[in-house]
């Protein structure tokens, strides 16, 4: 009898992704700036990664994107702890919605992940049997947002 093995992309979902550089957008609507001259990126092939914590960008696309540097940490990998550099005013466009985080800078030539904290920010969730996300509902019966206050 021939053992099964399990398909190795089973549970791994990709998706396209844009990401705007928040602070050109910014300098735009105050009309600093042509609205042509903010800078993005459409994104084909982004891994969903529940390991990762953050948006995680090539240093190619950091720089493309013209993010400005927030600060230097140090950062848990696959070979152990090391520095890293975290990026701002990255906003990423998804399914419809939008939002704006920090960034990972990605050492040279790795592909771009989608972590978790922008996915609960957007409402969306993993459909790993299907290799799909899912957006929850917000609307004003029903909304994964909450605000629960103790009197």
């Amino acid at each position: 009898m021939r053992r099964r093995t399990p398909d190795r992309d089973m549970g791994r979902i990709l998706t396209t992704l844009t990401v705007i550089n928040r602070a050109d957008e910014a300098a735009a609507t105050r009309g600093y700036i042509p609205p042509d001259a903010v800078r993005s990126v459409t994104l084909k092939n982004v891994l969903v990664d529940t390991g990762a914590t953050t948006l995680c960008l090539p240093a190619e696309t950091i720089a493309q994107l013209g993010l400005e540097l927030l600060r230097e940490v140090d950062v848990a990998t696959a070979t152990g702890i090391g520095k890293a550099r975290i990026f701002q005013d990255a906003k990423i466009s998804l399914l419809g919605r939008e939002g704006t985080f920090e960034c990972l800078e990605l050492p040279g030539g790795q592909n771009p992940l989608l972590g978790v904290i922008p996915l609960e920010a957007l409402g969306i969730e993993l459909d790993l049997q299907n290799q799909q996300l899912v957006l929850l509902p917000i609307s004003p019966t029903q909304t994964y947002l909450t605000i629960l206050s103790v009197a």
